[in-house]
């Protein structure tokens, strides 16, 4: 049976319809428009959100847990606690994101990695309470050490394509996204190598100079991680990567929007920068998201969250962020509008992964993932797949 949600306004984002209606069959998107554009189909069921505002679900493509679950657990139980949390923030689909650890538990962790999202696809997709998995980021190991942050330096590994390969083998194949520092030796082979397979190369936890930063775009990176952390210093005389990712416009970039990691008149700046266009909202959330202060765990070391602050020996290490939040937080911070930003949140990650035409958007033919909320861009509702919770 089809489903039809009215609302006072729909953001796709790139348009906003006013007086909204939209129409649901099989879990996929099938009319959008006005009210008295639409057709609506016989016996549909009718939902009215009053004067609530419908966008896409949102799309976290960088995070390594919540719920007191960290994915570097790799099971499906945790995950399953992850993504219930993530739904209750707007969040409809997302990465989950490694550390660096030792190889044998990487490779551990990517293998059952792979089994929870191959479960997902064969039998979790009937449940409304949990965001889906579109792949997975590998944070690491080829990063600086120089721009480590608090991944171990002892576990890190020079850019090696066969070492990626054993990664990839264990992962079946579904690493959608790698944090890479260009400036290591070899490098740009594997950027080249990795983004050939259609996996999006980010830039990350790296010292590179301008010139070693657009030698690694050249060779495929096309987005870039968590900026200004973990990242060479911009001085008006060394720009570094942070001179090649402000101003190259064929790169997009992230950030943690949580006042933590960066003051919100670096935000503002950086949005100037890159424009509603290029910039991409992540958590970098850990699995302290949603829980009380406390000692928590990332990966194979421990973490002490104090009144919103992640740090470990001193680093901040990730956030207890949510994406809902993080909207707020740019509307606030930068003074956008909740369309400008809530794109930067859905559309804009969907085009880093290259999965635009059905996710990140409401658009006929586009999966059923939707955020019911307010002017304030304050989740109320949360539908995945079409399935009303």
């Amino acid at each position: 049976m089809a489903t039809v949600l009215l609302a006072r306004q729909l953001l796709t984002p790139l348009e906003r319809i006013d007086d909204a209606a939209l129409v649901i069959e099989d879990g996929i998107i099938s009319a959008i428009g006005s009210r008295d554009a639409v057709p609506l189909p016989a016996n549909a069921r009718t939902i009215d959100f009053g004067d609530s505002i419908l966008t896409p679900g949102m799309i976290d493509i960088h995070i390594h847990g919540g719920a007191g679950h960290d994915v570097m657990e790799g099971s499906g139980e945790s995950l399953t606690a992850i993504e219930r949390l993530l739904v209750r923030h707007g969040v409809t689909s997302y990465c989950p994101t490694t550390v660096t650890a030792p190889m044998d538990e990487t490779l551990t962790t990517l293998a059952a990695l792979a089994k929870a999202i191959e479960d997902r696809e064969s039998h979790g997709s009937a449940d409304p309470h949990r965001a889906r998995p579109l792949g997975i980021h590998l944070e690491g190991p080829f990063l600086s050490h120089a721009r480590r942050g608090v991944h171990p330096s002892m576990f890190l590994q020079p850019a090696s394509t066969e070492i990626f390969n054993r990664m990839w083998d264990a992962a079946e194949g579904r690493i959608r996204m790698l944090t890479i520092a260009p400036e290591l030796e070899g490098a740009l082979d594997l950027i080249t190598a990795v983004s050939q397979r259609g996996v999006c190369v980010s830039i990350g936890h790296s010292n590179a100079t301008l010139a070693q930063a657009n030698a690694g775009i050249k060779a495929g990176a096309c987005h870039a991680t968590h900026t200004f952390n973990a990242m060479r210093r911009l001085d008006h005389r060394d720009p570094g990567l942070l001179g090649a990712i402000l101003t190259d416009r064929s790169l997009t970039a992230d950030m943690v929007v949580d006042g933590v990691h960066v003051e919100p008149v670096v935000v503002d700046l950086f949005l100037r920068a890159k424009g509603v266009d290029g910039a991409v909202l992540i958590t970098d959330g850990i699995s302290a998201t949603g829980m009380p202060d406390g000692t928590y765990r990332l990966g194979s070391f421990e973490v002490e969250v104090r009144a919103g602050r992640c740090e470990s020996h001193g680093k901040l290490a990730g956030s207890v962020l949510t994406l809902d939040r993080a909207v707020r937080n740019v509307m606030a911070f930068a003074k956008m509008s909740l369309q400008d930003s809530i794109r930067m949140a859905t559309l804009n990650p969907a085009r880093v992964l290259r999965i635009e035409p059905r996710k990140g958007v409401l658009r006929a033919g586009a999966d059923a993932d939707i955020v019911v909320c307010s002017p304030a861009g304050e989740v109320q509702r949360t539908i995945v797949g079409g399935m009303l919770q």
